[in-house]
């Protein structure tokens, strides 16, 4: 890897299990996008049992556009989705070169690394996106709320000038009403779908469409199973919750965990 103006762009790092090295990781990202849209292929950089997993940046180009953002993604779930332990580094995480990769990176990280590639081992993230449709929910809200339904009756009809303080009311009261159904709708998915997963992490969506992002940690053999719940959840709430099951997926949501894990073990 050339050294004069290029830097390591580092993905993660993997186990360097039976030669990754033109093995069948390598060859399950050799036709990937890399971040910066370089030529460079990816290239796993080994030491002690494990395999650092780069490409070349120049220095000179800043990064982050939707394209390298995409290019992170894709490679690390490229390599989970193959069956290999993958644990991704945080997007934007450059070494200055090879050499740093090995006595730096890998060197002062090898024992926790490795323990978090242990825990991560055998699982995948899978991150299921949930959103109401937006017309369902408020006839929802307007069947369950008297109230709801005396201040839209009252609106119909008024010029939009006219109804200022109902029409306040009105909007308040549905986002009050659809916050509390978020609520529960969020606690339903992970008791239908946490049962399956070794870990859950959630967070609030950005529109105001949005249920919940709940990532679930599943064990292999445990796939099948949680993914058949949650179609069994998408047909019960066909025409009311659009769901998007994204995965599998580097465990992104659960490296934190792991490398604390490893951080109390040690």
């Amino acid at each position: 890897m050339a050294e004069d103006g290029h830097a390591c762009y580092v993905y993660g790092v993997v186990p360097d299990e039976n030669g990754v090295q033109g093995g069948q990781a390598d060859q399950t990202v050799k036709d990937v996008p890399v971040v910066g849209g370089q030529e460079s292929p990816i290239t796993f950089i080994r030491r002690e049992g494990l395999a650092a997993v780069v490409s070349e940046v120049p220095t000179g180009k800043p990064l982050g556009t939707p394209d390298d953002l995409s290019a992170h993604a894709r490679v690390l779930d490229t390599l989970a989705a193959s069956g290999l332990p993958v644990l991704p580094f945080r997007f934007g995480t450059v070494v200055r070169d090879t050499r740093a990769v090995t006595d730096e990176l890998l060197t002062e990280g090898q024992d926790d690394f490795q323990w978090a590639l242990d825990r991560l081992r055998g699982s995948a993230q899978f991150t299921l996106r949930a959103r109401y449709v937006q017309d369902e929910v408020l006839r929802e809200v307007l069947e369950e709320h008297e109230e709801a339904r005396r201040l839209r009756e009252e609106l119909e009809g008024l010029p939009e000038a006219a109804g200022y303080d109902q029409r306040i009311q009105l909007g308040q009261l549905v986002v009050e009403a659809v916050a509390a159904k978020r609520e529960t709708d969020a606690r339903e998915i992970e008791h239908r779908l946490a049962p399956f997963a070794l870990g859950v992490a959630t967070s609030e969506p950005a529109s105001a469409e949005g249920v919940v992002n709940a990532a679930f940690l599943i064990e292999d053999g445990k796939r099948e199973a949680f993914e058949r719940a949650a179609e069994e959840l998408a047909r019960e709430w066909h025409g009311r919750v659009r769901l998007r099951l994204l995965g599998p997926q580097a465990p992104y949501d659960f490296v934190a965990d792991a490398l604390r894990r490893g951080e109390e073990g040690g």
